[in-house]
């Protein structure tokens, strides 16, 4: 199908200046909205190719009896990253910022968190000085200090890779990003970078700090025994730049945002399309070759899927999502966000997301 994908309102076409290239983009996940978006902005003829019916990729959503469920990420880290897509596309117009298209709200507090010994721990949003004082209070004195001064190193590691890897084009020569940013304490007969879950023992000194810190990568899906140090700066990012929720829809009204900024950009859509290969000619790009038999020219081919063959994430886990409608009001004071901690290594960590939002249940 050309064009939006059914129910997500009518589709736009806009004139190119002459010499823009076709752009081809496989695949309508959230990466590829988000360079879509800005492709088209600098007036390219783009055209996405999904095999899917709809756009979005893992941000999801799955509704019954009135009820809508986030089926992937429910929380937003780092929205600078998607303020400053929305304002390179806004095409100068005011109501195109981030916050006037989508209702972005912080989530206070961060996380509530039940340790493995039973211990409640409530975290704040965006407060260094908050959590100290709540890490203090509910795991003793000093506990706040050791994790201060861990974020402090993790931040250090955040400066180290924030411009490579998310503000600067990659450079050709990337053997300085396999070295782990994380600058962690080490004894003179240690070598190599230790593990996250080996600096946080030593650093950390508190099994209830280690299993917070463990927390944050194991949300990603990755094994705090696997990851290197530096995966420390998950924490870090959280506890900097906040955690937020978008309301009246959950992060899938986000994908809704930037899949209509798209549009009015004049990006083209094709749903159900599944790509199988890249088209070349004279050893260029040439456009891409369609499961049903059909070629597409462009110039420029960008590939927002794994390429065949990809492997997963060293050390990364299984994921369960368990969607539950509950009948009820919702309690007061209830945390929008709350990591129960595994009691034993094997078993998993639960994180249950209850956002208090009216967009997703049929009344209160």
């Amino acid at each position: 199908m050309l064009g939006p994908a059914p129910g997500q309102g009518p589709h736009t076409t806009a004139r190119y200046p002459s010499g823009m290239a076709r752009i081809a983009v496989i695949g309508a996940g959230m990466g590829s909205l988000a360079t879509t978006a800005r492709l088209a902005a600098a007036g390219h003829r783009v055209t996405v190719y999904e095999r899917a019916a709809t756009y979005g990729g893992g941000v999801g959503r799955f509704e019954r009896a009135g009820f809508a469920f986030d089926t992937g990420p429910g929380l937003l880290h780092l929205p600078a990253v998607w303020r400053d897509l929305f304002v390179k596309t806004c095409g100068g117009r005011r109501d195109g910022t981030l916050e006037r298209c989508v209702d972005l709200v912080p989530v206070d507090p961060a996380a509530r968190h039940l340790l493995p010994d039973g211990t409640d721990l409530l975290l704040p949003n965006t407060s260094r000085a908050g959590v100290t004082a709540a890490l203090d209070a509910a795991l003793g004195a000093g506990a706040g200090e050791r994790w201060s001064a861990m974020l402090n190193r993790a931040r250090q590691a955040w400066e180290a890779t924030r411009r490579p890897l998310l503000e600067d084009t990659l450079a050709e020569d990337t053997a300085e990003l396999g070295r782990d940013p994380y600058p962690a304490r080490r004894g003179l007969l240690r070598r190599g970078s230790p593990t996250l879950r080996e600096m946080a023992a030593r650093e950390l000194r508190d099994p209830r700090l280690e299993a917070l810190l463990g927390s944050y990568a194991l949300a990603y899906g990755y094994e705090p025994g696997a990851v290197p140090a530096s995966a420390a700066v998950l924490a870090y990012l959280e506890q900097t730049f906040g955690v937020w929720y978008v309301r009246g829809g959950g992060m899938r009204a986000l994908a809704d945002a930037v899949y209509r900024r798209c549009l009015e950009r004049g990006a083209e859509f094709r749903f159900g399309a599944e790509v199988t290969g890249v088209a070349e000619k004279d050893g260029r790009v040439a456009g891409v070759e369609l499961a049903d038999g059909s070629r597409a020219d462009a110039e420029v081919v960008v590939r927002g899927v794994p390429e065949p063959g990809d492997a997963g994430v060293p050390g990364g886990l299984g994921r369960l999502v368990v969607l539950l409608a509950l009948r009820g009001g919702r309690p007061a004071g209830t945390a929008h966000r709350t990591v129960v901690h595994p009691a034993r290594p094997a078993d998993p960590l639960v994180s249950v997301l209850r956002p208090d939002d009216a967009a997703l249940r049929p009344d209160d």
